[in-house]
């Protein structure tokens, strides 16, 4: 299982969901399901864009978590 660091992410910096796809040109749905952790995949440039406007790498963003 993947776990979504997102919400935590945003919630850091008191950001609500159309501020992200606002600011970064993602599409609200993408940020909202990841947002939920409701997603069932995730396109590389969003993930870069994800990464870069939270200035961190992957790993911070999701983590693989064991059964």
């Amino acid at each position: 299982m993947i776990k979504c660091h997102l919400a935590r992410m945003m919630g850091e910096r008191k950001l609500k969901i159309m501020d992200v796809a606002r600011e970064t040109g993602l599409n609200r749905n993408t940020v909202t399901l990841l947002y939920k952790e409701t997603a069932q995949r995730i396109d590389f440039v969003a993930l870069d864009v994800l990464c870069k406007y939270f200035e961190c790498d992957v790993g911070d963003l999701l983590e693989s978590l064991s059964d």
